[in-house]
């Protein structure tokens, strides 16, 4: 017996009494009705689809589709599985009012006349008895004439309420013509008619138009992939207890495609143990296999999917290797094809773009790999490890050139790139292992089993690397000497590795050690593999994994000595992947200082290395996206720091560097009106920060954020627990004695030594603060007594913050002592120290008197006119805000930040990239759009803020405080 739902249903004429001879041939009779012929029509395909069990509210989605349906027209587009026909049932089914949107199914082999007769069916049941509304538009049954379509719009276009109409797997429609007729309603019914369409490609209509007009809204995979928090109500409803921490584990696994997580769910919840299960899960399972081939791979050319299937030997390519691995010169545009619908296949916004798979579709791809022939095999393994090789990508061409079996070629990447081999991500790209090397080979030439160990600790399998690493030691014994040495530096190379995956600080440092210790060995000029490494590598891996140790530990000015002589080493050697680590790092750590300049320099140079691209050194790049922060936070260019921080994602999970992230994050929360957010971050952050440095700014940040906020007794009580006051200074430093400083420093210079590490910045960041709370509680002698000497060779040392801050406060005590000669000599020295560097902050966010001190100075004269002009000018719009400068602005709501036309939600986030240097490819790159897609919403910002640039649709943006 056939489904309830599929049953085939006569509808009625809208009178329930027409007749053959009522209906005008072509108008207004209904399609299955007394006196109509042809086929009768599907209830199914003009009713919602039924929703899965257990259903899964989406409020953000339902609200897009909510704002979406305001405008003309509204396309989910995805491929299969992700969602669209359960999203659209379930947003038909719960909207409210009169009519309810009309649904129409397409299928496949429809044609015009067939496809009309739904559309008219759908219409007539959504107009009919509305109230008010008089009587039906005509509509024909079957593709409309010129004449007939001009009465439909204008009896559309004069109902009072708009039409809804969805229009599911509208990709089904191949003829244009039998779309035509709707676009012309669309364009003529004044708003009237809004189509809301789910389709797996592009369909049939001129999309451009509405795309140039700003009238069309898009969701596609990446707004349709769920979130980590939408996948823990998933497994909820499907009863599957999988522990919180295993949550973000299955949205990467599955990279957040609706099917594969009801496939999950549904095996998980037949585990016993479901948080190991998330890792078994893969796209070569039955089921997954089985809708991924018969919905994603049979649809396409068996050229693409040939393109598909060998590129799938790496995890993820450009064009170029593309093309390299596949043997066809067209392997890159094909690709460029498949991400343009996006969903299964995906781009990143470098140049030129790289592609991998959704990871499911990878694991499927990569089981089909490992059916084809060994010879054939081997040739993707051998021509994918040629062209990393050739493209400075040594670990990748490793990799390959072990699965290829080609020996020889590992083990000659291993002696000539051995520093670029050490793992500095944390996730590496899942890839299959290779198998280990044979007995025989490792005994004729043991560097052979080091290479398999250094390309598993790469991977970060350390038990597999550890292994091997015993095999090779076991066959090095009767090395000649020449090459004993050398394969010792190598296997040193591999232990510092392996104590980094562990954790280990101490051992960390003693494998360094050893590696230094290490001499170049001499041999035969005419033996390849007794040559060494230059003195240039040792000093940079070591010099690296010794820096990254410092940085965790929160040692900042041992971390940055050690990043420095590591760069300066990889540059020498030409070792890009090794100088991407340091001068990110560096970046950090020189921004975190106040060397803005050199942070900001060699955060670019960093994010122009190649390694920055394909997925690669996410991490990496992260920590010079939060160096750029923190250098847009000091110069106060709060729109860019913010930017720049939600590009920091990576980095601000690191020891350190979530610290810093936590600093940057708790002043923009601070200083868009939100203190009480910005007092959870600066806490949790405190609570892990690793060494008294960042402990103390911390702290100080807290605890003058609570004043700020009215707290001081609770800000002073902070500070003194922290120690501060311990060191209580002169509260009248001599001035002078920095005039024309410049506290920046060149690399591995300028910071406070080791036995200066963290003590003297910590600490004087406390006195600072808890001057300021002094003199904020009405004080100023006290907060004189709590001023450390900002003045005495000892603060060369601190961060230029601090330093700022002490010279500020030390103007205004002198001002209100009436001394204001003495004040204006102060305020020079601080704007000398400032100026260099572009810092701006520490006079906008410092105490109100700040203001008055910098107009004086401009009537008395100062070096620094058009940045002291500027700065009152800001304070004087502060001021007209009604706020202090220190204190943080209530958070705008209400008629403050409304428009004609509210942004939504995506273009709120696009807005906030806009403030960036990031090119809408970038954009649509970072949060995994199409470009199209990131265009129209940049179009649609621009209207709704009546602008026609970036930079004054930014500008007026920051006017209605929207960022």
């Amino acid at each position: 017996m056939p489904d309830e739902a599929d049953r085939v249903e006569v509808t009625a004429s809208p009178t329930d009494v027409t007749t053959a001879t009522d209906v005008t041939p072509g108008w207004g009779g209904s399609a299955g009705g007394l006196g109509v012929v042809g086929p009768p029509l599907l209830a199914s395909r003009l009713s919602p689809a039924a929703l899965p069990e257990p259903v899964l509210v989406r409020p953000r989605l339902l609200d897009r589709l909510d704002r979406g349906s305001a405008g003309p027209v509204t396309l989910v587009l995805a491929p299969a599985g992700w969602g669209k026909t359960t999203l659209l049932a379930g947003w038909a089914r719960a909207v409210r009012g009169e009519p309810p949107p009309a649904w129409v199914t397409v299928e496949a082999g429809d044609t015009g006349e067939r496809l009309w007769a739904y559309l008219a069916a759908a219409l007539r049941a959504a107009a009919d008895g509305v109230p008010g509304e008089g009587p039906q538009p005509p509509l024909p049954d079957g593709p409309p004439r010129p004449d007939q379509l001009e009465l439909l719009a204008a009896a559309l276009a004069a109902r009072e309420r708009p039409v809804l109409l969805v229009l599911d797997d509208l990709h089904r429609v191949t003829d244009p013509a039998a779309l035509a007729g709707l676009e012309f309603l669309l364009r003529h019914t004044e708003g009237r008619l809004r189509v809301v369409a789910g389709a797996r490609t592009d369909p049939p209509l001129a999309l451009h138009r509405w795309r140039l007009a700003g009238e069309l809204t898009e969701i596609g995979p990446a707004e349709l992939a769920f979130t980590a928090g939408e996948v823990a109500d998933l497994l909820v409803a499907h009863g599957v207890p999988l522990p919180a921490e295993a949550v973000p584990r299955l949205a990467d696994r599955t990279g957040g495609w609706p099917a594969g997580l009801r496939f999950a769910a549904l095996a998980l919840r037949a585990q016993a143990d479901p948080a190991r299960a998330v890792d078994r899960f893969t796209g070569d399972q039955p089921d997954v296999a089985g809708y991924l081939r018969d919905e994603v791979l049979a649809p396409l050319d068996p050229a693409a999917r040939d393109v598909l299937r060998r590129s799938a030997v790496a995890a993820a390519v450009c064009a170029d290797l593309a093309d390299a691995v596949t043997g066809r010169p067209d392997a890159g545009q094909v690709l460029a094809d498949l991400a343009r619908e996006g969903g299964f296949v995906q781009r990143d916004g470098s140049s030129p773009p790289w592609y991998r798979c959704q990871p499911l579709l990878a694991d499927l791809l990569r089981d089909e790999l490992d059916r084809l022939p060994a010879d054939e095999l081997g040739e993707l393994h051998r021509r994918a490890a040629g062209w990393y090789a050739d493209h400075d990508r040594p670990a990748e061409a490793l990799r390959h050139a072990l699965a290829a079996g080609e020996w020889d070629t590992a083990t000659e990447l291993l002696i000539a790139r051995w520093p670029e081999l050490a793992p500095y991500e944390r996730d590496q790209p899942a890839a299959p292992a290779p198998a280990e090397p044979p007995a025989e080979a490792v005994r004729r030439d043991p560097e052979l089993a080091l290479a398999g160990a250094a390309e598993r600790a790469y991977a970060g399998d350390a038990e597999a690397a550890a292994r091997q690493l015993r095999r090779a030691v076991e066959d090095a014994r009767d090395l000649p000497a020449p090459r004993r040495d050398r394969f010792r530096r190598l296997a040193v190379a591999v232990e510092l590795t392996l104590a980094r995956l562990a954790g280990d600080h101490d051992e960390v440092r003693r494998a360094a050690g050893r590696l230094l210790a290490t001499g170049a060995p001499d041999g035969p000029v005419d033996d390849p593999r007794a040559g060494a490494a230059e003195d240039a590598d040792v000093r940079a891996v070591a010099g690296t994994a010794l820096g990254l140790v410092a940085l965790a530990e929160g040692e900042l000015s041992e971390a940055a000595a050690r990043f420095a002589e590591a760069l300066a080493g990889a540059r020498r050697a030409g070792r890009p992947r090794t100088e991407l680590v340091c001068a990110s790092r560096l970046a950090l750590l020189d921004a975190a200082h106040g060397a803005l300049r050199n942070a900001e320099r060699y955060a670019r140079e960093a994010l122009a290395l190649p390694s920055c691209q394909g997925w690669s050194s996410r991490l990496d790049c992260g920590y010079a996206y939060l160096a750029l922060a923190l250098v847009a936070w000091d110069r106060d260019e709060p729109a860019e720091a913010a930017a720049h921080l939600t590009l920091a994602g990576p980095a601000s999970a690191e020891p350190g560097a979530a610290a810093l992230a936590a600093l940057c994050r708790a002043g923009l929360l601070a200083a868009g009106g939100e203190p009480a957010a910005a007092l959870r971050a600066l806490v949790g952050a405190r609570e892990t920060a690793p060494g008294p440095e960042l402990g103390a700014w911390l702290t100080a940040d807290e605890a003058q954020l609570r004043a700020a906020v009215g707290d001081v007794d609770r800000a002073r009580a902070v500070l003194v627990d922290a120690g501060a006051g311990a060191t209580a200074a002169d509260p009248s430093p001599t001035p002078g004695a920095v005039a024309g400083a410049d506290p920046s420093r060149a690399p591995g210079s300028g910071w406070a030594g080791p036995e200066q590490r963290g003590a003297g910045g910590a600490q004087a960041a406390l006195d600072v603060a808890l001057a300021r709370v002094r003199l904020r509680s009405g004080d100023p002698r006290e907060a004189g007594r709590a001023l450390p000497d900002w003045t005495g060779p000892d603060a060369t040392a601190w961060p230029l913050s601090v330093r700022l801050s002490a010279g500020l406060l030390d103007a205004v005590l002198a001002g209100a002592g009436g001394d204001d000669r003495r004040a204006g000599r102060i305020l020079e020295q601080v704007l000398d120290l400032a100026e260099p560097e572009g810092c701006r902050r520490v006079f906008t966010r410092a105490e109100p008197a700040v203001r008055d001190l910098l107009a004086a100075h401009l009537d008395s004269g100062t070096a620094h006119w058009p940045t002291v002009s500027d700065l009152v000018r800001g304070a004087d719009e502060r001021r007209a805000d009604g706020r202090r400068a220190d204190e943080p602005p209530e958070r705008p709501a209400g008629p403050e930040r409304t428009l004609d036309e509210p942004l939504t939600e995506r273009e709120l986030t696009i807005l906030r990239y806009l403030q960036s240097i990031l090119s809408n490819v970038e954009i649509a790159s970072e949060l995994s759009l199409s470009v199209n897609t990131v265009k129209t919403h940049v179009r649609n910002i621009y209207r709704k803020l009546d602008a026609t640039r970036r930079r004054e649709a930014v500008r007026r943006a920051r006017e209605l405080r929207l960022i």
